[in-house]
């Protein structure tokens, strides 16, 4: 392709991490974008990135979150398409990026569905994952897509609600529900959670609410703190905030279905990174 350079945009880190990772195996030159405000809520994974040989920018502009990291890293592709390859991290932007991310992210579905039949000799009732631009999602309802005894349920914080509260807008160049302030401009977000920090989504996600294929429900940041901390102690799981989105709407979800009936809650992701911001927000709450 002669790309001699990498860069990637991330709001938690992960998917940051997991650039700078293979750049450094193929020796590779890797800049990361990633808002102001995560990396201060997300040090750790900027130490992961920067020990991995990665230059991370942080993006002071807007708000300094998720989609001021896509805007700068959209704006270093233009500026250098003849050496640079943009590695998206999300289901979002311009084609072919959400059906390559859908393609990669979608052995979630493929191993859970071969699991959950080998396991339960059954397909699940339910799988619940959490939603921001939508890349574990729509990995999570891949496989189950074209199974319609399966609900595929995605939540999302209540305030980068997109699909809850959005309407169709172009944003990064792609079309798809997107939040707007009342001058049609991409509406500030808020989540606990780096990586659902967000005002768009993937526009499979739009397309499977749209024909009501799949619900999407919210979350409080409250209901996720709780939910965090109960898997821990429940299960020995520390989760992402991201993931613990999914967890917070399985724990209403369940009283309401049979005993005998399945979810799947994807974990998209481990929460050592997010110990010292949950311990942060804790502390703050109880006061």
């Amino acid at each position: 392709m002669g790309a001699k350079r990498v860069i990637a945009e991330t709001g938690a880190g992960q998917h940051g991490v997991a650039t700078a990772m293979g750049c450094a195996m193929f020796n590779m030159e890797c800049v990361i974008y990633m808002g102001l405000e995560d990396t201060k809520r997300q040090a750790l994974n900027v130490f992961r990135m920067e020990m991995l040989g990665a230059k991370v920018v942080a993006v002071a502009n807007g708000q300094g979150r998720l989609k001021e990291a896509v805007d700068e890293a959209l704006n270093d592709l233009v500026a250098n398409y003849k050496n640079t390859f943009y590695l998206l991290g999300s289901a979002v932007g311009p084609h072919p990026y959400p059906a390559m991310v859908k393609h990669f992210q979608s052995i979630i579905s493929e191993e859970s569905k071969r699991q959950i039949l080998e396991k339960e000799g059954r397909l699940p009732d339910a799988v619940v994952a959490c939603v921001g631009g939508g890349s574990n999602a729509i990995g999570a309802f891949a496989h189950y897509i074209d199974e319609p005894s399966v609900r595929l349920i995605g939540v999302e914080p209540d305030q980068a609600a997109t699909i809850s509260e959005g309407v169709p807008a172009v944003i990064h160049g792609f079309k798809t529900l997107t939040l707007l302030d009342e001058d049609g401009n991409p509406r500030p977000t808020f989540s606990i959670a780096a990586g659902l920090d967000y005002p768009g989504v993937g526009p499979e996600h739009s397309y499977l609410h749209e024909t009501g294929r799949a619900e999407y429900y919210t979350v409080s940041n409250d209901e996720v703190l709780d939910a965090f901390q109960m898997l821990c102690k429940t299960e020995g799981i520390i989760p992402a905030l991201e993931s613990t989105h999914a967890v917070a709407y399985a724990i209403k979800l369940a009283p309401q279905m049979k005993r005998d009936e399945i979810i799947i809650v994807n974990l998209s992701g481990r929460g050592d990174k997010d110990v010292q911001h949950v311990y942060n927000l804790l502390e703050e709450r109880n006061k």
